[in-house]
């Protein structure tokens, strides 16, 4: 009896602690649906001048209705925020150097590097430069998105995760959002000048030339069919420092991060090459890759300020001013790629222990601004931190030396809500016209429109250069550096390329000009080239009447013209000798040439090694500066000098100057037999075999929820599948494992209904909601979706 009672107890108290499991998982599922945006009825909404609809697809998708932009602008507020509140959070933060409030300690790095900058402060300026339309608009937008956040039945999930409350929105942190992707796309400017001055420091001036060439066979600009560019001969000896292992070397690849990964493609179509006489325009932006995504995507509807209607469709950035960011109005269509201009400038400046505290200036000694910043930190004490600011900007100091971060994007003029401007103008001069007043991070601007006109030019501040020429691509000057720029270019002075005779344009973040435009632009760290010769060769291959369905495939294009002839090279070198008691090398040689399918493809062992044998000869040849260059910003190495380090290597191949060996070498087949037998090492030292060494299992996507790494048992939920995935850098379909194409848009303006999207993630941030994955196995398979959105099937109505 007694033995009996005891296991009935047991059972009870097993069963009350499985129902108090399933209560508690309950009452997490009802507070996490407490926090899904609201899809349908009516909301009340003080302020509008009439009603405004807000119709959702099946996908999600919203078409925004309403009579007046500044009622949309509500409407998108209450959207952005209902579906995306907590990635709007996070770029605010990203922009003013904020994050450690949320997350405490372990984001002060980030955020004292962004805080130097004082984004926050800065942008009072620029919001009073706004005309009271703009600046109306915008304060709609703050309305819209705390009405949004208020109407939530819970805060959203990921604050109850990290134990915080939510803020209200601030017209500040809207442009706080594109402050975020000014350090996003131009972040590595600062790093790149400290790294290539080092390399300057240390190199002679011939040996500077041939190390960090000026330009590449790659380029394929939009003025001329390749740069005319006389290559540096190879000096008689390589610098001190060339060849030496890494000090902390064991065998490692560089290859093993997705570090080459600049990003976005954009290309057009003329009339005269389209079936229908009108431009096609296509755009896939590069970023870094989570969930939610990046862009949220909407079609809006007001009528024009001659009272027709106007619909404008394409993607929006949550947070930001709400406009649309790259997309098609009914008359022009346009799209971005980053542009690598040289805007940023380190002028390293004198001292003197004679005058303490001052700094030496091109127009003489100053005193710099002394600003104390506040970071609030969670669970921790606040810090303060001390900001120099000179007249060149605020004060860094690295290697003992003083420098001056003269960066555009500091100018109140950076930060406008001109992008507005694209969705009413009527023909491509117009669009071209507005595209150089916007202030937004520099970016290649491709529109076209429904008369079948394309043409480029640029959108963001460009430098106004004190001479042709003078960008500055290493820190300036010792000893009172002069600037290489004072304020921004007009922009009529803005370079443009119109309808040229080809009936084509495209940029993928390589060198956009050949002649005197060049010189405006300079070099803020473009691409190599391959990206964009690849665009181009495949944008002619389409020939006359092409469609939106063949210039949309061009950004599925995963040839391997680039590591092509790395693969040879290692075919080259495994010869009979090299081959002799090595079966790994001979298995090496049998999955180059048995496993190339020619292309980046998931299955492909022949691409892997191909790709990693490149990258490993860089290893061999630069591993031990990449070391010293690390200890000048944790961004800094050769390949960040330089993206055409690959066109290094391969002239040192084919010239094979004894001089420059590195130690430990006698010829040069031996440099290449040691970086495939470092491939091979490396890939055992993982546990993989040679043939299993694929390319999708080193292009796995890795795309989740920045909570996921925070709460590592809701990663399950919380990401993407690991999906095997083609593409690399270097060809127009650019795929890491969590980098890569952000979207996909092609759309002839005036026949949006047959334009084509495609987004990794879907609309929504909240796991729970349908909309959260949707879209993204079309995204992996590449299998286009309709631009517009299709029937409504939830409308949300605001009185």
């Amino acid at each position: 009896m007694h033995t009996r009672g005891i296991k009935v107890w047991s059972l009870r108290l097993l069963f009350g602690l499985l129902v108090l499991l399933v209560l508690a998982a309950l009452a997490v599922w009802l507070y996490l649906r407490a926090s899904l945006a609201r899809l349908d009825g009516e909301v009340k909404a003080p302020g509008l001048s009439a009603p405004v609809t807000v119709a959702r697809d099946a996908h999600g998708v919203p078409l925004i209705s309403g009579q007046r932009r500044a009622d949309v602008a509500y409407a998108t507020g209450f959207v952005h925020a209902q579906e995306r509140f907590f990635q709007m959070d996070l770029l605010r933060r990203v922009g003013a150097g904020e994050l450690s409030e949320l997350f405490g300690a372990r984001a002060l790095p980030r955020d004292r590097a962004n805080r130097l900058h004082r984004f926050r402060a800065r942008v009072a300026a620029s919001l009073k430069l706004l005309n009271p339309a703009d600046r109306l608009l915008l304060d709609r937008y703050v309305a819209g998105v705390n009405a949004g956040l208020d109407s939530l039945s819970a805060n959203p999930f990921e604050y109850a995760l990290i134990g915080v409350k939510p803020r209200p929105w601030t017209v500040d942190d809207s442009l706080l959002v594109v402050c975020a992707m000014y350090f996003d796309l131009q972040g590595t400017v600062e790093p790149r000048e400290l790294t290539r001055g080092w390399i300057r420091d240390h190199s002679d001036a011939a040996q500077l030339a041939f190390l960090l060439p000026e330009a590449s066979k790659w380029d394929a600009p939009l003025d001329a069919a390749g740069v005319a560019f006389e290559a540096a001969p190879i000096p008689p000896a390589p610098p001190a420092w060339w060849g030496k292992p890494r000090k902390d070397d064991a065998p490692r690849l560089a290859s093993a991060d997705f570090i080459d990964s600049v990003g976005s493609n954009n290309w057009a179509v003329a009339g005269s090459r389209s079936k229908d006489g009108a431009a096609i325009v296509s755009d896939d932006m590069h970023l870094g890759l989570s969930l939610p995504n990046t862009w949220y995507r909407l079609a809006i509807q007001y009528p024009d300020a001659s009272g027709a209607p106007r619909r404008i469709v394409g993607v929006t950035l949550p947070g930001a001013p709400p406009v649309i960011i790259a997309g098609s109005n009914g008359r022009v269509a346009w799209g971005y790629t980053n542009s690598y201009a040289d805007l940023l400038d380190l002028v390293m400046l004198g001292q003197d222990a004679q005058r303490p505290g001052e700094v030496r200036t091109p127009a003489g000694w100053e005193k710099p601004v002394a600003v104390v910043e506040t970071i609030l930190v969670k669970g921790a004490p606040a810090e303060q931190m001390t900001v120099s600011e000179s007249s060149l900007g605020p004060l860094r100091e690295t290697g003992g030396k003083p420098y001056a971060i003269h960066w555009l994007a500091h100018a109140p003029a950076s930060l406008n809500l001109n992008p507005i401007r694209l969705e009413t103008v009527d023909t491509l001069d117009e669009a071209l016209a507005v595209a150089a007043t916007i202030g937004i991070p520099s970016q290649n601007f491709v529109g076209g429109d429904d008369k079948g006109n394309i043409g480029w030019t640029i959108s963001g501040a460009l430098p106004r250069r004190s001479q042709p020429g003078s960008g500055a691509t290493f820190p300036l000057a010792l000893d009172g550096g002069q600037a290489s720029f004072d304020g921004a270019l007009a922009p009529s002075d803005y370079p443009r390329v119109v309808n040229p005779s080809g009936g084509q344009l495209s940029t993928a973040n390589a060198r956009q000009l050949n002649g005197a435009g060049a010189q405006i632009l300079g070099d803020g760290g473009f691409d190599i080239g391959a990206r964009n010769r690849q665009i181009r060769d495949a944008l002619a291959a389409l020939g006359a009447a092409t469609d939106v369905a063949g210039v949309y495939g061009v950004a599925l294009d995963d040839r391997a013209l680039f590591v092509a002839p790395w693969r040879e090279r290692a075919i080259k070198v495994l010869d009979a000798q090299a081959l002799k008691g090595r079966p790994q090398r001979a298995q090496f040689l049998d999955l180059l040439n048995k496993r190339w399918s020619g292309r980046a493809s998931v299955e492909s062992s022949g691409y892997r090694l191909a790709r990693h044998f490149m990258w490993a000869l860089g290893d061999v040849l630069f591993g031990g500066v990449n070391g010293e260059l690390a200890q000048l910003h944790p961004k800094s190495t050769m390949a960040l000098a330089t993206s055409r380090w690959p066109e290094v290597v391969a002239r040192l191949l084919d010239e094979q100057p004894a001089a420059w060996l590195p130690p430990g070498h006698a010829t040069w087949q031996s440099v290449q037999l040691a970086a495939i037998d470092r491939v091979i090492a490396e890939l055992a030292a993982d546990g993989l075999p040679l043939d299993k060494a694929t390319w999708g299992e080193r292009n796995t996507a890795a795309i989740s929820h920045p909570i996921a790494a925070a709460v590592p048992v809701l990663a399950r939920w919380l990401s993407a599948p690991p999906d095997m995935l083609p593409g690399d850098a270097n060809m127009p379909r650019v795929s890491g494992k969590n980098f890569g194409q952000s979207q996909r848009l092609t759309v002839s303006p005036g026949k949006e209904e047959q334009g084509v999207f495609n987004m990794p993630g879907g609309q929504s941030g909240h796991p729970l909601s349908p909309y959260f994955m949707d879209g993204h196995a079309e995204w992996v398979a590449g299998t286009p979706t309709p631009l517009l959105p299709g029937a409504a099937r939830h409308t949300l109505t605001f009185k």
